[in-house]
């Protein structure tokens, strides 16, 4: 297996353009980019910033599919001093105006093929900002490529480091920008969006061949990839992702290390048995998975038909902290999310004392230099200990042996009768239920208890009848205490998430909402 490589050595882009520029760095299905070329590209892009008359400091977004450019344009920021905010291609263009306007974005890129919605955004703007379009045109907005053919492909003069500013996922509130200073001018080590995963990954090497399944506007699918070709790998990426082109992928492109949702291991586990069967990757020998919790029954499954190859981790966009365990430490501790390989974990109650082994509180890091929500010195604070600790918003618990187990999302949890219920305790409980392939719950108003748990089901046709719900009622009877089991059950076809995968419980709110209109 490939080492993870120590973070002492200097692993840029660039270093493996020079020593083997014609090796793979990126694969997708518009483009295969070498190290060579993938570095020219960065360069013109990194002149072309500068041409715009962006200074370091200044901040910059974009919106892109699953191609070149979103890696080219992340090194060429990087290098150019400024902080890029990628932005999904999924939300509407009064979701990208906000992400635009609140990071005081100086420069939009958006690519051709979200001309629709790019049409919508530019309006007057109190900030001074250049548009521009990527691979086609875009009324009103410059053409890039143009620009990008008079700009040199070698490397600027000065190159100070930038950084990524990415959002958070908003699933239950508007998203926050999450930034941290800007390195000194003179650094020339790897660069920080790529050390800390090259250090506690084996993601290094030029014999890594890495497939990332989900849209790199996140910020995990985006900081892995961009470590791997610091690493020197080459990286797959999927457009969109299907579980049986995943599958020949894995096989055909001999795939050596994923990264996955644990959405998508269900979508996988519902192929056909046969199809599964045939499945062969010998090459394959790490899978990562993390961004929401993966339901126990649906592990040891993809554990039974891939072997111990699964690895876990548990972090967010903020970076306070980072547990990890691999597939025979969940078999010893299911459940879990691992042990502590970044920061130093603290588990605290809600008067912010450490509490003892076992009990359940706030996790909290420390030892990790601090994040800030851009622009937002209020939601920064309630995410900040007093002693300056920080914090997902995270519940959880540790076992004797060290391991981390997450209850729920302080943001989440649920207040009935005075008693803390968690959300994803009862979800548990239904994804153990044959027949549930997905469920969610969420909080609503009582008169009486104050809240009370509503879940929202996708069930598979015909393991129920018509009395799904006196089923899903009776199996929460037998598991869950009277306080937990949900007074009402929803049916949906299918659980509203996110694209790494979490569940969006204002759209289950805002559904119970218009219903009760």
């Amino acid at each position: 297996m490939t080492l993870a490589l120590q973070p002492a050595e200097r692993h840029d882009l660039r270093v493996h353009a020079a020593a083997r520029p014609h090796h793979p760095a990126i694969v997708c299905d518009r483009a295969t980019l070498t190290y060579a070329q993938l570095e020219a590209l960065a360069n013109q892009l990194a002149h072309t910033l500068r041409g715009l008359g962006l200074q370091r400091g200044d901040h910059i977004a974009s919106l892109l599919g699953n191609g070149p450019e979103a890696l080219a344009l992340a090194w060429a920021s990087y290098r150019s001093g400024l902080y890029l905010t990628p932005m999904s291609t999924a939300l509407t263009a009064a979701e990208l105006r906000y992400l635009i306007d609140n990071s005081d974005a100086r420069a939009v890129f958006v690519e051709a093929a979200f001309a629709d919605t790019a049409r919508h955004l530019p309006t007057g703007d109190a900030t001074p900002r250049r548009w521009l379009a990527i691979n086609g045109d875009i009324p009103g907005f410059a053409p890039l490529n143009a620009l990008l053919r008079d700009a040199p492909s070698t490397p600027a003069e000065h190159e100070p480091p930038g950084a990524l500013m990415v959002y958070t996922s908003g699933t239950t509130g508007a998203p926050k920008g999450v930034i941290r200073p800007l390195l000194p001018a003179d650094y020339a080590g790897t660069p920080p969006f790529a050390a800390d995963l090259l250090t506690l990954f084996p993601i290094g090497g030029a014999d890594v061949r890495y497939l990332s399944t989900a849209p790199l506007y996140h910020a995990a699918p985006l900081r892995f990839a961009l470590a791997v070709t610091a690493g020197g790998g080459t990286v797959h990426v999927m457009s969109r992702f299907d579980a049986e082109d995943a599958l020949q992928i894995l096989a055909r492109e001999r795939i050596t290390h994923s990264q996955w949702v644990p959405a998508m291991f269900q979508r996988l586990l519902a192929l056909p048995a046969e199809q599964r069967q045939r499945f062969h990757a010998p090459d394959h020998r790490w899978a990562v998975h993390a961004a929401a919790p993966c339901p126990a029954p649906v592990k040891r499954a993809m554990i039974d038909w891939w072997g111990p190859i699964l690895s876990e981790y548990y972090s967010g966009s903020e970076g306070v902290g980072l547990t990890t365990l691999d597939s025979r430490q969940w078999l010893a501790h299911p459940g879990s999310v691992g042990l502590t390989v970044k920061g130093v974990l603290h588990i605290v109650d809600d008067a912010g004392h450490e509490v003892p082994t076992g009990t359940t509180g706030l996790v909290c890091f420390s030892g990790i230099s601090p994040f800030a929500y851009y622009k937002a010195p209020e939601k920064t604070a309630a995410r900040t200990h007093p002693l300056g600790w920080q914090t997902f918003g995270d519940i959880g618990h540790v076992d004797a042996d060290g391991f981390l187990y997450l209850t729920d999302r302080q943001d989440d949890m649920i207040i009935s009768g005075g008693v803390n219920v968690y959300p994803q305790e009862i979800e548990q409980a239904l994804m153990a239920l044959h027949g549930v392939l997905d469920c969610a719950v969420v909080g609503v108003p009582d008169e009486q208890f104050g809240e009370r748990p509503e879940a929202f089901v996708s069930l598979q046709a015909e393991a129920f009848g018509d009395d799904w719900q006196a089923a899903l009622q009776q199996h929460c009877e037998q598991q869950l205490g009277r306080i937990k089991r949900p007074a009402a059950f929803h049916r949906l076809a299918e659980v509203p998430r996110s694209p790494t995968g979490k569940v969006l419980r204002r759209v289950l709110r805002d559904t119970l909402a218009i219903d009760a209109a």
